[in-house]
C-alpha cells in the first residue's frame, strides 16, 4: 500500500466580484487530481505558475478544504475522519515552505522555533526538550552556537535548514517541500538537496516535491506528475517522463530547459498564447487552445488519465503518433512563415554566422 494516495481531488474557490459583491465566480484550482506516493519515495508536482501544485499540497495538509475526492494517508481517508482524529493523523506530515524568512517567526529564537512543535505535539519539556532540539539541529548541520539566535542573523540556506529541522521535530513520514530551493543561490541549492537526500535515506522519509525547475526535479524525484490548469496531464517514473514524454505540454516544458551544449536544438515547439483563466477553463482538453496537434475531439471531450506506455497519460493522440517529428515540422513551419509584399517571393531566412560583418567590427 502506498503511504499517500490521492483520488479525484477537487478544490474550487468562490470569489465575489462587482460593486455589490453579489456576483460569484468559481476558480477551478484543481479538478480530479489523482496520484500515489510510495513510502521512501519522492513525487514531484511540476507545471507553470497557477497550475494548482500548491493548492493540491495545501489540501493534503488541511490548509484548503476540497469539494470532492479522497486523501488516504497511512491507510486512512483523512477527509472522512473526525476533526480530532484528522488533526492527530496529520502530525505524520509536515511542510517546508518556499521562503525561509517569511516562514520563520522573526521574534523567536532557533530553540523556540524548533521546540514549538515538540511542546504542542508531544508535550515535551525540560532537558528532554533541549536535547531533542540539539539533536534536530545537528541533523541539519547546525550546532549549539546557533541555539539562541534569531532568523535575521542567518543566511537563506541556514534559515531553510532551521525550517527542515522544525519539520522533522515530530518524526513525520511525509514532508511536503513547496519549492524549498527556489529562493536560494545555486550553490546553496545543491547543499540543501544533498541534505534532503541524506535525511530521506537515514529517516526513510517520503517527499512531495513541488517545483518548476525541471533540472532539480530530475535529480531528486523518483516519480513526476505534470499539472496544467488544475489537472494532471502526464505522470510516471522520472526516467520515462524525461526520456520519453508523450504529452505535448510535457514536451514543451522539457524543451524550455536551457542546454549548455551550443549544438543542441530543441525538438519542442514554443507554446503560443497564454494560460486560460481558471475561472472559465476551456471545454474538452484544457490544453487544446495552445496545442499544435489539437483535433476536433480535443475540443469536445476531456481525455481521461489512463495507463499508456509505462505512464499515466491524458491525451487523445494515439501511441503511434510521432510527437517529436511532427512537433519539429510544426515549429519550422511557424518559424519560416513570414508576411511578404504582393508579387514578391518569400525570402529565405539568413543562417546565423560566427563572423562579424565588416561594418560592425571595432578596433580594440
Amino acid at each position: 500500500m502506498p503511504l499517500l494516495s490521492v483520488s479525484d481531488l477537487t478544490v474550487h474557490f468562490n470569489i465575489r466580484r462587482g460593486l455589490t459583491r453579489r456576483s460569484i465566480d468559481v476558480v477551478h484550482a484543481a479538478d480530479e487530481v489523482s496520484f500515489s506516493l510510495e513510502r521512501g519515495g519522492t513525487l514531484a508536482l511540476v507545471g507553470e505558475s497557477g497550475s494548482g501544485k500548491t493548492t493540491v499540497a495545501h489540501a493534503i495538509l488541511g490548509l484548503n478544504k476540497p469539494q470532492a475526492g479522497s486523501i488516504v494517508f497511512r491507510d486512512r481517508d483523512l477527509l472522512c475522519l473526525p476533526k480530532r482524529e484528522r488533526r492527530a493523523a496529520r502530525r505524520g506530515m509536515q511542510v517546508v515552505f518556499q521562503d525561509p524568512y517569511s516562514s520563520l517567526n522573526p521574534r523567536m529564537t532557533v530553540h523556540d522555533l524548533v521546540a514549538e512543535p515538540l511542546r504542542v505535539g508531544s508535550r515535551m519539556q525540560g532537558d528532554e526538550l533541549r536535547e531533542r532540539v540539539l539533536e534536530l539541529l545537528e541533523m541539519v548541520g547546525l550546532g549549539t552556537q546557533h541555539l539562541w539566535r534569531r532568523p535575521h542573523e542567518f543566511s537563506g540556506g541556514q534559515c531553510q535548514r532551521i525550517a527542515i529541522a522544525r519539520a522533522l521535530a515530530l518524526s513525520p513520514d511525509l514532508v511536503v517541500l513547496d519549492e524549498p530551493t527556489s529562493a536560494l543561490d545555486v550553490s546553496v541549492q545543491a547543499r540543501i538537496l544533498t541534505l534532503l537526500h541524506r535525511l530521506q535515506r537515514e529517516l526513510t522519509l517520503s517527499y512531495l516535491f513541488i517545483a518548476h525547475d525541471l533540472a532539480v526535479v530530475e535529480s531528486v524525484a523518483s516519480q513526476v506528475a505534470v499539472m496544467y490548469l488544475g489537472t494532471i496531464v502526464e505522470s510516471g517514473p522520472t526516467e520515462v517522463i524525461f526520456n520519453d514524454a508523450r504529452h505535448p505540454y510535457t514536451l514543451a516544458l522539457l524543451a524550455s530547459v536551457p542546454s549548455p551544449d551550443p549544438e543542441h536544438r530543441s525538438e519542442g515547439a514554443a507554446l503560443s498564447g497564454d494560460v486560460p483563466s481558471a475561472i472559465h477553463p476551456p471545454g474538452g482538453c484544457r490544453f487544446h487552445p495552445r496545442c499544435a496537434f489539437r483535433m476536433d475531439v480535443c475540443e469536445r471531450e476531456a481525455p481521461p488519465l489512463v495507463d499508456r506506455r509505462g505512464r499515466r497519460l491524458a491525451c487523445h493522440l494515439p501511441d503511434s503518433f510521432d510527437l517529436s517529428a511532427e512537433q519539429e515540422v510544426a515549429r519550422l513551419a511557424r518559424a519560416t512563415t513570414t508576411v511578404e509584399e504582393p508579387g514578391r517571393r518569400p525570402s529565405a531566412r539568413p543562417r546565423p554566422t560566427t563572423e562579424v560583418p565588416p561594418k560592425t567590427r571595432r578596433r580594440w
